[in-house]
């Protein structure tokens, strides 16, 4: 009705101007008329569809991202109470800033990054810890060099009705289940932070279970987390290493590979329970013959099973509605091959321990979205987990062989979302060798030394 009401009155102004014009002359320049408008209509309807389409494009075509930049001061308190003797550090300064990326070019394949320095204030160029693997170091608080943190892509579809992602790269394998909540990071890593709290370079494939039990998955990874490749000149008649980057039969310097499964058992979005094994093949220990260290001497088995609350009752408001309560246990097992030992061992002996941690954290009523955790953990003689990335900076309370206890006040600094700070005391109590690094190469002792962390942090996620 309105094109035929502008149609009109377009007619009539053409009459109007042309008293001359014959009929067979107005229908023309109407039909022309008409053509234009539909013309722009079209055009018009166009453009919109090829601007919708670019922005479709331009939404995957890119890399988002994401800054996190955390400032921190930890007071330190260490003493052993067998000799006497005691060590402190009242403001040991640090600034760790993480730049992450992501990109998603098609709905099934996704690029994840992050690049991180890890610094403390006044720190030497390079560190001082020549020991720090690629994969470490941007989790140990050292100096200012940029490092690759993570660096992975993951590719999703479906064999038939059963989902399946494949990715490879360095995994999001540190702050996993449970440790996130200390981390005052409200989204965790991927594996069980009891017995897996380092960066790792692996190939993993996720098999999605979700359609028979809510929230179930499995992942199977496999990795490198130390390359027994030569970096020595080429020689010839000698019993050297003859080749840059050449593997030599025999040589202990070997390889340590690992494999991993995890996953969900079940995840409702209240009711979680996880589960890992890993396997590390060919892990360092002590050759018994030659007194050699850090040589590959067995191989190492860990277990860790999962359970997590988040929200304590069914339909309740409140207080236990925004309370999370956890548990979990965990065991390891180190087996040296005959000529070495692990843990101290006996020749191609077998060394056991085994770890629980619990943990419960609910809302400080005092702020907004604030939260107060506390957490316990034991660990036997022989506990061993994989924990180089463990961050604090009185070492893995997650590793401890005795106790640690520990409480943390998480906020946002003036309620700005954007500044999470953090108020964290921690207590640990060691009954043996300290456990640092998985070193199987380090006899375990028994002690009894004492270590306290005061930390506050502030950061900026954006």
């Amino acid at each position: 009705m309105k094109r035929f009401v502008v149609m009109s009155l377009m007619a009539a102004s053409v009459i109007s101007a042309t008293n001359a014009a014959t009929n067979a002359e107005l229908e023309e320049r109407i039909r022309v008329l008409e053509e234009m408008v539909y013309g722009n209509k079209k055009k018009i309807k166009s453009n919109k569809k090829t601007i919708i389409e670019v922005k479709k494009h331009d939404s995957f075509d890119n890399i988002k991202f994401g800054v996190d930049f955390r400032n921190s001061v930890d007071v330190l308190d260490y003493k052993n109470n067998i000799t006497g003797e005691s060590a402190k550090n009242s403001s040991l300064l640090a600034s760790r800033l993480y730049l992450t990326m992501a990109a998603a070019p098609t709905d099934k394949l996704i690029f994840k990054g992050k690049l991180a320095i890890y610094s403390l204030w006044g720190a030497h160029l390079f560190g001082e810890d020549s020991g720090l693997k690629d994969w470490s170091a941007s989790s140990k608080a050292t100096d200012t060099v940029m490092r690759v943190k993570e660096a992975y892509f993951v590719y999703s579809t479906a064999l038939g009705a059963q989902p399946i992602s494949v990715s490879i790269g360095r995994r999001p394998s540190t702050d996993g289940f449970l440790a996130n909540y200390r981390e005052n990071n409200p989204e965790e890593g991927s594996p069980l932070a009891h017995i897996t709290n380092m960066e790792v370079n692996a190939l993993m494939v996720k098999l999605d279970w979700s359609r028979f039990i809510p929230g179930a998955y499995t992942k199977f990874v496999g990795g490198r987390a130390h390359t027994g490749a030569t970096t020595g000149v080429y020689s010839i008649g000698h019993t050297t290493p003859w080749g840059p980057n050449a593997e030599v039969d025999g040589s202990e310097d070997d390889n340590v590979d690992f494999f991993v499964t995890l996953g969900d058992a079940y995840n409702n979005g209240q009711y979680q329970v996880m589960y890992e094994w890993a396997h590390i093949f060919n892990t360092k220990g002590e050759n018994i013959a030659t007194t050699e260290k850090k040589v590959g001497a067995g191989t190492a088995d860990l277990f860790s099973l999962g359970f997590k609350i988040d929200g304590i009752g069914d339909e309740i408001d409140g207080f236990l509605a925004n309370t999370t309560a956890f548990i979990s246990a965990a065991y390891s097992h180190y087996d040296a091959d005959n000529g070495y030992q692990l843990l101290g061992s006996s020749d191609g002996g077998t060394r056991s321990g085994s770890s629980i941690w619990a943990g419960v954290i609910f809302p400080d009523m005092i702020t907004e979205k604030g939260k107060i955790g506390i957490e316990y953990n034991h660990g036997s003689k022989y506990w061993t987990p994989m924990t180089w990335a463990e961050d604090s900076a009185i070492g893995s309370k997650i590793a401890v062989r005795g106790d640690a206890y520990e409480a943390y006040w998480n906020f946002y600094l003036f309620g700005e979302e954007y500044l999470p700070a953090q108020v964290r005391y921690t207590y640990m109590q060691h009954d043996y060798t300290p456990n640092v690094n998985c070193a199987g190469w380090v006899p375990v002792q028994e002690t009894d030394i004492t270590a306290q962390d005061l930390r506050f942090s502030v950061s900026y996620k954006y």
